[in-house]
Parts: C-alpha cells; structure tokens; sequence
C-alpha cells in the first residue's frame, strides 16, 4: 500500500507501495532517514528547503523545486514513472507570490492523488481541482503568513477531496489540535504529527 507520514508543520513523506521515497517540503519533525527517491520544495522559505534533514538520496533522485515547477513561465508537470507530479498554483498574499511558490498534485501508480497545497491563500485555480478528483488534499491553515481557517475551510470545498486534511497550522509547532478541529470541510481528517495512514483510492 501507498503510506504517508505527516512530519509536523508542511512536511510530508510518501512511501508508494513499490517502495519509492517522496518528501515534500523538508522541515519538521522525524522520519527522515528512509533514502529518497524524489524531493519536492513549494517554495523557498526556510521552513520549507531543510533537505539536509534527508540523510541519503537514492541512485536518481530528483530533486523539484518552485523553479523547475514554474519553468517557462508554466506550472509544468512531471511523469517519472512511480508518480506524475503536477504543480498547480499557491500563494495569492503578500508573504506569497504565485510567481515563487507552487503546490503539487501527486498521482501514484494505482491512480490515488495527494494535493499539498505548499504555503497560500485561496488561489484562482482552486475551483478547477475538482476536477482532479483529488483523494487527500492536504491546506495550510496558519492565519498569520497564510490563509486561516475559514478560508482553507472555504477552499476544501471548492476542491472537493476525498479527504481534506489541516497543516501547516500555526508557527513554530508541529501540530495544533485545537486549530485542527476547527477546520470545517466534507471529508476532513485530523493527522497529527508523526502520524502514517495508508493512502486508499
């Protein structure tokens, strides 16, 4: 089966179920020594880039950053074989520009799809994303250098996931479960800090 770990904070890792390593935004919390496989970086705030935390890197791995993602002037997508990465808009404040930061849809092979949705507010493109029939949609909800968590409420509903998920909650701490519980969207799941669930079309 297809695994994720929330790390706390905006960070990610994915185990697909052939075994491939997916972190996104390295940063907080634990559970880097697996070997990587393929790293994805929303944008370059610090809280975001710590990939010196991913102790080993696999024969290959790529690393995709905002400025491959937005290379040409276009939000691009990549198909390396255990998983298409689509980079899709995120920022829209002004600690944010759409210019410099991205959030990424991750098809894996047996067709589940995870959205991060990096550091942003609600974006013009949300509404689109229902159609990406989104299975774990994952919405940053710090209300300080993001949206809080009547609008990341508000774009859970217009991307329609299976599952939407709070992260990113609250500077300086891995999870918070009082903001958690007030996110209010169809679907929505509470995933703490070190936590790992296997990932179900």
């Amino acid at each position: 089966m297809n695994k994720i770990l929330y790390q706390g904070h905006g960070s990610l890792r994915i185990t697909t179920s052939g075994g491939k390593v997916i972190y996104i935004d390295p940063y907080a919390g634990d559970g880097y020594d697996p070997a990587a496989d393929l790293i994805l970086i929303t944008h370059a705030h610090s809280d975001h880039t710590n990939t010196a935390k991913i102790r080993s890197r696999n024969p290959g791995c790529r690393i995709i950053t905002w400025k491959e993602a937005l290379e040409g002037g276009k939000h691009n997508t990549f198909d390396l074989g255990f998983v298409t990465v689509k980079a899709v808009e995120a920022g829209y404040n002004r600690n944010h520009n759409v210019k410099d930061c991205v959030g990424y849809i991750l098809t894996l092979p047996d067709g589940v799809t995870v959205y991060a949705s990096g550091d942003t507010s609600k974006t013009e493109q949300m509404p689109a994303l229902s159609q990406e029939n989104i299975d774990y949609a994952f919405f940053c909800c710090d209300g300080i250098y993001n949206m809080d968590l009547d609008e990341a409420s508000q774009c859970a509903s217009l991307v329609g996931a299976k599952h939407s998920i709070p992260y990113h909650m609250a500077p300086g701490m891995l999870f918070d479960k009082s903001r958690a519980e007030k996110f209010s969207a169809p679907g929505r799941m509470i995933i703490a800090d070190g936590e790992e669930f296997e990932l179900i079309k």
